[in-house]
């Protein structure tokens, strides 16, 4: 079962591996690039690997069996 989680967005966009941890995937930002470098954080259905990919509003990451949806604030 996924673990649905919405993330209100202050600002344009978010870094990836700053939005993990933000969103409480992780524990730290390094913890988070390093999750985007194994290859497991998904942005739209694609897999990023880039560790600070802006992530705008109305985007979806998903994690494992969680997936974060990013709102405008």
């Amino acid at each position: 079962m996924m673990q649905q989680f919405e993330f209100h967005l202050r600002g344009e966009f978010v870094e990836l591996n700053q939005l993990l941890k933000l969103a409480g995937v992780c524990d730290s930002g390094g913890a988070g690039k390093a999750l985007v470098a194994e290859g497991v954080v998904a942005v739209d259905g694609a897999v990023e690997l880039r560790k600070t990919a802006k992530v705008h509003a109305g985007s979806v990451v998903t994690l494992g069996d969680v997936c974060i949806t990013v709102i405008a604030a």
